[in-house]
């Protein structure tokens, strides 16, 4: 169990109940897409995000990034992403999987909920950013500007267990609270070196 000072955005109630074995702090529900429309829960989000900072932490297919993205694009103030990697499989609860066949925050286990926010250097437990890791980096590295960038990244996601989804100026801000620029020069190296030789 750890402390959060910021509040936590999450998707919705089994998502919460979840979280709540995890952290102690302030969680708050979108609803799913109903967000889109709750001007006040919205004003209460912008009030924490102004004074305390929230992190968002939603599923990681299509709809959370969704969810995300308009939150990052509707509230000023201090935001941390924390990501939960892609398994796939079926909440307990649910009769199917869901339209990715991904697992959502409540189908975590703590073990990654916790590695999640360490990732992602909330409130110190990951320690500080390592910084130096840019857009430029990724390009240089073939993450991004080249023919085969969408798979490079796909891969490298892979490697560290981050969502496939996230692009590449998200990927900078999550991969700088993990490692170093050399290390991920290291990492290049390491998953694709071997590629290109099996290629020969």
């Amino acid at each position: 169990m750890i402390n959060i000072e910021q509040a936590v955005i999450v998707e919705g109630k089994y998502d919460k109940i979840k979280l709540s074995s995890v952290i102690n702090g302030v969680i708050i529900c979108t609803d799913g897409f109903h967000i889109f429309k709750d001007k006040e829960k919205m004003k209460l989000i912008r009030h924490y995000a102004e004074k305390k900072g929230i992190i968002i932490l939603t599923d990681s297919d299509a709809a959370g990034f969704k969810i995300r993205n308009y939150l990052k694009g509707s509230v000023g103030g201090n935001i941390i992403n924390v990501y939960i990697p892609d398994i796939f499989g079926k909440e307990r609860r649910k009769a199917e999987p869901s339209k990715e066949g991904k697992l959502g925050v409540e189908g975590m286990s703590e073990e990654v909920l916790l590695e999640a926010f360490r990732r992602a250097g909330v409130n110190g437990i990951g320690g500080a950013p390592k910084g130096g890791i840019d857009k430029m980096l990724l390009y240089e590295l073939g993450y991004s500007g080249a023919p085969d960038s969408s798979m490079r990244r796909k891969m490298l996601l892979e490697a560290l267990d981050l969502p496939s989804l996230l692009t590449a100026g998200a990927m900078a801000d999550i991969l700088n609270t993990m490692i170093s620029p050399k290390e991920l020069e290291e990492l290049t190296e390491k998953l694709f070196s071997s590629e290109e030789r099996t290629d020969i």
